[in-house]
């Protein structure tokens, strides 16, 4: 079994670490992975091995504002501004191409990168998150999500919402991974490494960042569009996992976003039945044998 090392990374300024496993020549090709909200890419360890072994080089990047040296002056977390960092990353590791996986916001941002730049990317995996430019479609047929993002919301509100998330060793952070997959225990050890990102200075303002720039009422309603949602074609081969039992993201959503119209290189969706919202970590085996799948078919 491969090591996990840490890399520096660089894109548009800003500097960002990264784990990594693999031989460094990764004759199979580079498989990147995006976390989300309230994660790291620890989340990926299991798939970080074994891509390794598979004969991948994996490398997975802490996202935009995750740290203080990615967090941009100008405070951008627009997605375009996230999809240009993964390919600053491709172009910083000399690939011309990249298999992307992405969990969550992760997710969100691997469809905009594959639709903006899809030569970039060989195949597209998006985990526990629909397409994006299809959601506020899907709202309208399946209004109970709207109670499942009523963190969204929240996160709307300036300074109060910041400090709840940093009140009572980030209780709202734990209740949202308790929520969002009943089925999972984290370990001590995996929690202390997620509270010791959002300890650092402007992690927690980064990370609402996203939602207050992506997923405001009137971009989930489909009121206002932003210029990433202006482009909902992704010619990748993708594949998208969800959990049966995600208490962040209704099943029936992806029943109305995933259009075949939308992915002309093919699109493959897989409902895991024993899995919520971080399944990536509740059913490992099952996500690392669809994904080394997925990435064989190119």
């Amino acid at each position: 079994m491969y090591e996990v090392d840490t890399l520096r990374l660089e894109a548009n300024g800003l500097t960002f670490s990264a784990l990594a496993a693999g031989d460094a020549s990764g004759h199979r090709g580079l498989v990147v992975l995006l976390h989300g909200f309230p994660d790291t890419p620890d989340s990926f360890r299991h798939q970080l091995h074994a891509l390794a072994d598979a004969g991948y080089r994996a490398v997975a990047p802490m996202m935009r504002g995750y740290e203080p040296e990615s967090q941009p002056t100008d405070g951008d977390y627009s997605l375009s501004a996230l999809a240009t960092d993964v390919t600053g990353w491709l172009d910083q590791l000399g690939a011309t191409s990249a298999h992307l996986v992405g969990h969550d916001w992760g997710a969100v941002v691997a469809f905009v990168a594959g639709a903006q730049c899809p030569e970039r990317f060989t195949t597209i995996t998006a985990m526990a998150i629909p397409p994006f430019t299809r959601i506020p479609g899907a709202i309208a047929r399946v209004p109970r999500q709207l109670l499942r993002s009523w963190y969204m919301n929240w996160f709307q509100v300036p300074f109060v919402s910041d400090w709840s998330v940093t009140v009572r060793e980030r209780w709202l952070l734990q209740r949202l991974w308790r929520k969002w997959s009943p089925g999972l225990n984290l370990d001590p050890a995996s929690w202390e490494a997620i509270r010791r990102v959002f300890d650092q200075p402007g992690v927690v303002g980064a990370a609402l960042g996203y939602y207050r720039q992506n997923a405001t009422p009137p971009i989930l309603l489909g009121l206002r569009k932003t210029p990433a949602m202006n482009t909902s074609i992704i010619p990748v081969p993708t594949l998208i996992i969800n959990g049966f039992s995600d208490g962040c993201m209704d099943r029936r959503m992806f029943d109305h976003t995933i259009d075949d119209a939308d992915f002309p290189a093919g699109v493959v969706h897989v409902e895991l039945p024993d899995a919520g919202h971080f399944l990536q970590l509740e059913q490992p085996d099952e996500i690392t044998q669809l994904l080394i799948d997925h990435l064989a078919t190119r």
